[in-house]
């Protein structure tokens, strides 16, 4: 991390503490372990224990009550849609000890020492987090404690650049022309900007940056930008996109995109469907204007939309779609890995209601496919790279319809669908490879 300053120094202790707390990570790491051994050992603790007849009753109550939840649940999400796609059956087998073990917890406390009644109100809590850490692992987005809660450590990375530094187009495609310095850092940095929003007055959370090794270097080139955007819900975390360009640029001269991660979601926990409203904030002006005028100005990047590339997963692609869409002038590139169809298309009622106002016919207008329908001819120069998982029922019919529809747009599409991943990181990842496979040579940082 290339840090400008911490929030948790010597000044500032308590936040330090809080920081190290929020950053625990949850997939790897030793805290799921203890999480799960506790939970283990509390188990173990409550069942060992004189087998009356009426404490063999109060605990199979306990436990079948809990296994039944699981199963309620499960099947209740899944029906009423509620996360917007199939729940995988890994997210059942988690929540089953999860709430077999709350169960067997309150049952405990029927006749119990105190001893047994503190053991079992540990379990309560601990339980719960045997689910939430095992279902976080297993969709792998949320990599610490604090990413779990949308809230992530303060940890600015320094821009290493003055203001006012987009350059123009170069006269022949960087990978031509770049030799890495010796002393190079081997890999990019990552690590958080605000980003104002001056236009928009939209409440974003702080931006993630990916600044790739030859960023970091005097005399550092102008390089392409990428700004990307997550799922919903989810945060604006670099360290996916950065995993993937260090590969990238350790084969090509340290060269890779300058990435801003943008939140087009805010804080709320609400989904603006990449629009301004009312109800949801300006989120559309954020992205398209805030969020690119301070990419120009404080990023050293080539101000030319040949070079830009407008991405993003999930809600993140839906939103990516539609902006490329609206503005083939602005943005040469699309990256849309496992999109929703339509912004708003996980409840559509609630779009057209809060953020639309009603107007159903405003709601249909902002539709990836029906702008692009309406604007034949002016996506020619424009490439499109489409992914989806393979296990991935739920949005593999809109990858398929927007990827169809830009290409009789006029758009140059790459569709492409990811081995064996679901709706999970394994997508997210396998997007990220297959789209700079195809956009490196689009973007001048490799040969074709």
């Amino acid at each position: 991390m290339n840090g400008s300053g911490r929030w948790g120094d010597a000044r500032n202790p308590a936040g330090g503490q809080m920081d190290a707390i929020l950053a625990l990570p949850i997939i790897g790491g030793p805290l799921p372990w203890i999480v799960y051994g506790l939970a283990a050992a509390i188990a173990v603790a409550l069942l060992i224990r004189r087998p009356t007849p009426r404490w063999i009753l109060a605990a199979s109550i306990g436990i079948v009550a809990g296994l039944a939840l699981a199963f309620c649940a499960y099947l209740l999400a899944d029906l009423t849609d509620a996360f917007g796609t199939a729940l995988p059956l890994p997210v059942l087998w988690w929540c089953i000890p999860a709430f077999a073990g709350l169960g067997l917890s309150i049952a405990s406390f029927w006749g119990a020492a105190v001893w047994r009644k503190i053991v079992a109100a540990l379990g309560i809590l601990v339980f719960p987090l045997v689910g939430i850490i095992g279902i976080n692992a297993y969709y792998g987005l949320n990599p610490t404690l604090g990413s779990l809660f949308g809230v992530d450590p303060s940890d600015p990375i320094a821009v290493p650049t003055p203001t006012g530094t987009a350059a123009g187009a170069p006269s022949k495609p960087l990978y031509e022309t770049w030799r890495a310095p010796a002393g190079m850092p081997a890999k990019g940095e990552t690590g958080t900007q605000v980003i104002p929003a001056t236009a928009s007055g939209f409440d974003a959370r702080p931006a993630g940056i990916y600044l790739p090794p030859a960023a970091l270097v005097k005399e550092a080139p102008a390089l392409p930008l990428v700004i990307l955007m997550m799922g919903y819900p989810g945060n604006p975390d670099p360290s996916y996109v950065g995993q993937v360009l260090d590969a990238y640029a350790a084969k090509n001269e340290g060269l890779a995109p300058i990435v801003v991660v943008a939140d087009q979601i805010g804080p709320s926990g609400n989904d603006p469907t990449c629009a301004d409203s009312k109800a949801y904030g300006n989120a559309e002006t954020y992205i398209k204007t805030d969020v690119v005028n301070w990419a120009k100005q404080n990023l050293h990047i080539i101000d030319d939309p040949k070079y830009w590339v407008l991405a993003g997963y999930s809600n993140g692609g839906g939103c990516a779609a539609k902006y490329v869409a609206q503005e083939p002038g602005v943005w040469k590139s699309l990256l849309d890995i496992s999109g929703e169809e339509y912004p708003g298309s996980e409840d559509v009622d609630n779009a057209v209601a809060q953020v639309f106002g009603g107007d159903q016919a405003a709601f249909e207008a902002s539709k990836p496919i029906n702008i692009m329908k309406a604007n034949p001819g002016k996506y020619s120069d424009v490439t499109g790279v489409f992914t989806v998982g393979g296990n991935d029922p739920s949005f593999i019919p809109g990858a398929e319809a927007v990827s169809a529809a830009a290409k009789d747009a006029g758009m140059q599409v790459t569709y492409y669908v990811v081995p064996g991943a679901g709706h999970v990181v394994d997508a997210l990842l396998g997007g990220l490879e297959k789209g700079f496979e195809v956009l490196y040579p689009v973007l001048g940082l490799s040969a074709q």
